[in-house]
C-alpha cells in the first residue's frame, strides 16, 4: 500500500471503507460515511453503508446514494461538519419502531474535514457489558477521537481472506505491553499455540516471542515494529497450529493508548490449504505420467510402423502416432499449470513443431502461429488440440499435397467467439469440393469434435491468395460450460 500521505482524499477515504468492518463491529453500530458534494459542504451524499457482525441492524434499508442538504440544517451530517466536532442525538430516535442512537463524527485530514461518518446504534440490541464490550467500546471511541484528530491507521492486510476480525479474537493492549483483556477466542487460539499461564496480565511481546518459533512477518519487521507504533500484520506457526495477528496503534492526543490486536486462528484454514496443495501437486502428478504414457504409446507406433510393408498400414500408424502425440502435449502442459485454465498459445506451438517434424521427409513445411487463443479450460484443450492437430495435418497432406509450403494458425477472440482459421499456400480446393461428402477419418474427427463444442466448422479458398482456410467458429461460453464438465 502506498504512504497514507501519498493518497488524495478521496483514496484515502476508499482505503478506510475497505477495513472500517472491524471499527463497525468494536462500537456494535452501523457505520454510514457522507462525502460532501461541494467545498462548502452544504450537500452531502451516502457513498457507503456497512452494517456489524457483532450486533443488530440500526439501518433496515440501504441509504447508499441517498444525499443531506442545507435544507435539513439540524442534520447531524452538517452539524458535525461545520462544528467539527462529535455530534449525538440524544433522544434516541425512532427508526422502523427501534430506538437508535446516531452519531456525526467528522473525518479529518491534514487538519481539514473531509467526509463525515454516522453511527447508528440499535439501542435495543444493546449487550449486556461485559469485558469484552467494555473494551470494544474504549477502542471504539479512542478511534473515534482518532478520527476527529485525523490519525485513523490505514491497514492493508496482506491476504484479505485470511484478515482477522473483532469477532475471531481481540486483544487490548495497554501501553506498557500488558495484555488488559483477551476474548475467549483468542485465549483458545494461545492455547493451541502452546502456550500455557493466563494471557490477561502478561506482556504482549513477551507472550509473542516466546511463542516465535515459526513466526513468520508480514510486512514490516517483527522485532522493531512490536512497540506500537505502526500497524503491523504477521503470523504464528507452532506445530501443526498457527494464528494470524493485526496490530493497530492506538493514540490519545500524541500520547499512546497502546494497541488493538485482532487475531485469528488460522489452523484449520492452513490444514485445508496443505491439504489443497498436495492435492494439486498429485493431479499435476498425474498429468506427468498420463503424458510419459501417451509418448511411450507413440514411441511404439513408431516402432510397429516401421516394421509394416503396406503403404497404407504405415501412413495409418503414424496418424495414429501423431494424435496419441497430440494429446501428450495437453498433459505436458497441464502437469506444470496449477489452475483450471490453460494458455493455449503454447500447446498450439509444440503442436506446430510436431506438425512440421512430421512433415519434413516430404518437404519443408513453415508452420506458424499468427494471434493470440488466449486462455481456455483445461477441460477443452485436449478436442481443441486435436482439432489444430488435423486440420493441420490436412493442410499439408491435401493443401501442399506434402509438398513445401506454409500452414498457418491464425486465432482470433472477441467476447463471444473464438474464430480459428487454418489456412495454407497450396493447391486450393477442388471446384467439385463439398464438405460432408469426405469418409476420411480426420475429417470426421474434425467435425464431431467441433460439434461437441457447439462450433461451426468450413473449408473455403483463401481469399488473400492461393490456397485454402479452415474456419472454425466456437462460441466462448460453450467452452467454459465443456471445461467445467472435463470434457
Amino acid at each position: 500500500m502506498h504512504d497514507a500521505d501519498d493518497l488524495t482524499d478521496t483514496e484515502w477515504l476508499d482505503a478506510f471503507v475497505a477495513q472500517w468492518n472491524f471499527f463497525a463491529d468494536l462500537c456494535y453500530s452501523d457505520l454510514v460515511l457522507w462525502r460532501p458534494l461541494d467545498e462548502q459542504g452544504e450537500t452531502f451524499v451516502c457513498t457507503n453503508q456497512v452494517r456489524p457482525v457483532t450486533g443488530p441492524t440500526a439501518i433496515e434499508h440501504d441509504i447508499v446514494g441517498e444525499t443531506v442538504g442545507h435544507d435539513e440544517p439540524d442534520h447531524p451530517v452538517l452539524s458535525a461538519w461545520l462544528t467539527r466536532e462529535v455530534t449525538e442525538t440524544s433522544d434516541n430516535a425512532l427508526s422502523a419502531g427501534i430506538p437508535v442512537g446516531v452519531w456525526a463524527i467528522p473525518v479529518f485530514r491534514h487538519e481539514r474535514p473531509i467526509a463525515v461518518l454516522e453511527r447508528h446504534t440499535n439501542q435495543m440490541g444493546v449487550r449486556a457489558m461485559g469485558p469484552q464490550e467494555e473494551s470494544a467500546l474504549e477502542v471504539a471511541e479512542i478511534l473515534t477521537q482518532m478520527l476527529v484528530r485525523g490519525e485513523f491507521p490505514l491497514l492493508q492486510p496482506a491476504d484479505k481472506a485470511l484478515a482477522p476480525r473483532v469477532g475471531d479474537g481481540m486483544l487490548r493492549v495497554q501501553p506498557d505491553g500488558t495484555i488488559s483483556y483477551a476474548s475467549p477466542n483468542a485465549v483458545t487460539g494461545f492455547r493451541r499455540l502452546g502456550a500455557s499461564g493466563d494471557i490477561e496480565g502478561e506482556d504482549f511481546r513477551g507472550l509473542i516471542r516466546s511463542l516465535r518459533e515459526g513466526l513468520e512477518g508480514v510486512g514490516q519487521t517483527v522485532g522493531t515494529d512490536l512497540d506500537g507504533t505502526l500497524s503491523l500484520e504477521f503470523e504464528v506457526v507452532r506445530g501443526t497450529a498457527s494464528m494470524r495477528f493485526m496490530l493497530m496503534p492506538l493514540w490519545r492526543a500524541r500520547r499512546s493508548a497502546g494497541m488493538l490486536v485482532l487475531c485469528r486462528d488460522t489452523t484449520d484454514l492452513r490444514r485445508r490449504d496443505r491439504m489443497l496443495v498436495t492435492k494439486d501437486a498429485t493431479i499435476r502428478e498425474i498429468h506427468h505420467r498420463v503424458k510419459n504414457n501417451l509418448q511411450t504409446v507413440a514411441a511404439l507406433l513408431r516402432m510397429q510402423s516401421r516394421r509394416l510393408s503396406s503403404p497404407e498400414g504405415k501412413e495409418a500408424l503414424r496418424d495414429a502416432m501423431r494424435r496419441v502425440s497430440s494429446i501428450a502435449v495437453v498433459h505436458e502442459t497441464l502437469s506444470q499449470s496449477i489452475t483450471e485454465d490453460v494458455a493455449f498459445d503454447e500447446i498450439c506451438d509444440k503442436i506446430l513443431d510436431m506438425v512440421g517434424d512430421l512433415a519434413a521427409a516430404s518437404g519443408t513445411v513453415q508452420a506458424r502461429r499468427v494471434g493470440s487463443f488466449g486462455v481456455i479450460p483445461a477441460g477443452v484443450a485436449t478436442s481443441m488440440s486435436m482439432i489444430v492437430t488435423e486440420l493441420c495435418q490436412n493442410a499439408i497432406e491435401h493443401g501442399l499435397r506434402s509438398s513445401s509450403g506454409e500452414v498457418l494458425v491464425i486465432p482470433e477472440r472477441s467476447d463471444e467467439i473464438l474464430r480459428i482459421t487454418i489456412a495454407d499456400n497450396g493447391v486450393g480446393l477442388d471446384p467439385e469440393f463439398q464438405l460432408g461428402r469426405q469418409t476420411s477419418l480426420g475429417l470426421s474427427i474434425i467435425r464431431t469434435l467441433i460439434a461437441d463444442l457447439q462450433g461451426t466448422f468450413a473449408l473455403e479458398p483463401r481469399s488473400d491468395g492461393p490456397g485454402t482456410a479452415a474456419i472454425i467458429e466456437l462460441p466462448l461460453h460453450a467452452l467454459r460450460v465443456k471445461g467445467k464438465g472435463k470434457g
